[in-house]
């Protein structure tokens, strides 16, 4: 076998074994993708508002935090959780469970956010990393288990 054959079988077996890694874990490594999309939405608004000194920082975050939301909910439903509903109320029903569910984690951001930048003296923006790297395991846990599941 000659080396470009053989360079051809290497990326051909990686490629077939990666792809079966995402079709056994797809919906996992959808919501990580789609999850650090939410999160990098996340960070940026807060990061314009907090950094330029728009608003106050905790303004900033509940503003990040409804925006991050409503991308979420979209991408989640499409792409990572595959979510479709036939009826408004269908929709209205899991649009209300989502909102609900990331209500108690906006209130956990919050909290969190108050307690590292009044009570620790952190930098907003630090706070705010730290805070949705806890926050992503929670609402995994959350939609899957009670607003998308099957």
């Amino acid at each position: 076998m000659t080396k470009r054959l053989k360079s051809k079988v290497v990326k051909l077996t990686v490629m077939l074994t990666l792809k079966k890694i995402y079709e056994t874990h797809k919906e996992g490594i959808n919501y990580l993708i789609f999850g650090g999309l939410t999160t990098f939405v996340n960070i940026s608004v807060f990061y314009t508002l907090d950094t330029l000194q728009i608003v106050h920082y905790l303004l900033a975050n509940a503003i990040s935090i409804i925006v991050s939301l409503l991308f979420a909910f979209f991408t989640n439903k499409k792409y990572v959780f595959k979510s479709e509903t036939t009826t408004i109320y269908a929709w209205l029903k899991e649009f209300f469970l989502f909102c609900s569910f990331r209500l108690i984690s906006a209130g956990f951001d919050m909290f969190s956010m108050l307690v590292f930048i009044d009570f620790f003296q952190w930098d907003s923006n630090l706070a705010k990393l730290v805070t949705q790297v806890m926050i992503i395991g929670l609402n995994y846990f959350s939609s899957k288990w009670f607003i998308f599941k099957k």
